[in-house]
């Protein structure tokens, strides 16, 4: 079984950055997508980025394009996601999250791992 676990969410004032981390065990993710998901109370779970295991293929929500750079160390099994000119609208708890495939996609439902999330602050 799959487990994914974050660290590095924070609080960081606007125009600021954070790295978050993924750290991947139980399966082999050559043939992964790997992604990070938002989520604010009473908002639906927003895709935010992901990359192909194997190609580093990434995806961006238009959003955090040219702010965010998602990444991962395969030798480590650790996913990235690098997070920079923050505000406060990024405010949320932030998931990692794995799909079995090779195409990358941005519906919640469609990834069937999950880690327990970590929050990130942006104070306006």
């Amino acid at each position: 079984q799959a487990q994914l676990v974050e660290s590095g969410g924070g609080s960081v004032q606007a125009g600021g950055s954070l790295r978050l981390s993924c750290a991947a065990s139980g399966r082999t993710f050559s043939n992964h997508i790997v992604g990070w998901f938002r989520q604010t109370p009473g908002i639906d779970r927003e895709f935010v980025a992901a990359i192909r295991w194997n190609t580093g293929t990434t995806k961006y929500t238009d959003s955090v394009k040219g702010r965010f750079t998602i990444s991962s160390d395969n030798a480590k099994n650790i996913m990235y996601l690098e997070m920079n000119s923050l505000k406060p609208e990024d405010t949320a708890i932030y998931y990692c999250a794995a799909r079995i495939g090779t195409d990358v996609r941005t519906a919640p439902g469609q990834y069937q791992f999950w880690g327990q999330g970590t929050q990130v602050t942006v104070p306006s």
